[in-house]
């Protein structure tokens, strides 16, 4: 009999959180989904066949704590964890870098970093011990992993770093076949990115209009992420709105 897999998904009350959360099910994923809101977590798992097995845990991922309970939960029910998708993020006010306040900055690098941090580091107790051992890690970055916005530091900065643990995780978990790999989106079509339908601040001073893509685009993306054995991985892979002013921004 075949063992179905499980995965972890952070942030799977909404945008590419939840579309993610819907793509692995229909792969054969038993899920665990995190979020602040259980009514959000409710409401994704409204979108899943009710056949799927599905545990809801609401809680913070900048919480040691409430991370501990979402992985115990995992193992209570299901025995393994197979998949890690580190999705969760928040942004701060788009303000000039000085008038970023310290408890803004704080919330973005908690949920962000530390988030995925405290995540990750719970995979990897599980994922070195069960049988089989292993597992895969996938990180959700950003196009701002890559080149900023204009008033973005918070958000930037702990995209640049996300780039710095998906390879320390990746360079740490290769012995016991832990394979970590992170996507970076540019544009996907949820209220987060909701602003730019009418206009964004671009780096030249003028509000411009954005092309943004379809949101169940990333969920693909991951999924054939995740459908890799282990002994292969994705380590770095760009998916993005194809008219977004990226490529030669600046």
């Amino acid at each position: 009999m075949t063992r179905q897999p499980v995965a972890v998904v952070t942030g799977a009350g909404s945008g590419i959180g939840r579309a993610i959360a819907v793509g692995l099910s229909k792969e054969d994923y038993c899920l665990v989904l995190s979020g602040r809101r259980e009514e959000t977590l409710r409401e994704t798992r409204a979108l899943i066949d009710q056949e799927v097995s599905v545990e809801l845990v609401a809680g913070d991922v900048g919480s040691a704590d409430d991370v501990a309970a979402l992985f115990e939960r995992a193992i209570e029910s299901f025995s393994r964890v197979d998949l890690l998708v580190n999705n969760a993020g928040v942004t701060a006010p788009a303000v000039a870098l000085e008038e970023v306040t310290l408890e803004q900055w704080q919330r973005v690098v908690d949920t962000n970093l530390t988030g995925a941090f405290l995540c990750t580091q719970q995979a990897f107790r599980i994922m070195k011990h069960q049988d089989p051992a292993g597992g895969r890690i996938i990180n959700n970055g950003s196009i701002s992993a890559h080149t900023p916005r204009p008033n973005s530091a918070p958000y930037t900065a702990t995209k640049h770093a996300m780039t710095g643990l998906t390879k320390s995780t990746s360079l740490d978990g290769r012995a016991f076949r832990i394979a970590c790999g992170q996507i970076d989106i540019g544009n996907a079509a949820t209220a987060f990115s909701a602003p730019m339908e009418h206009g964004i601040l671009q780096p030249y001073g003028a509000i411009a209009k954005e092309e943004r893509m379809n949101v169940e685009d990333v969920a693909r993306a991951v999924v054939y992420m995740a459908s890799l054995p282990l002994d292969a991985n994705v380590l770095f892979m760009t998916v993005m709105a194809n008219a977004m002013p990226y490529v030669g921004r600046g």
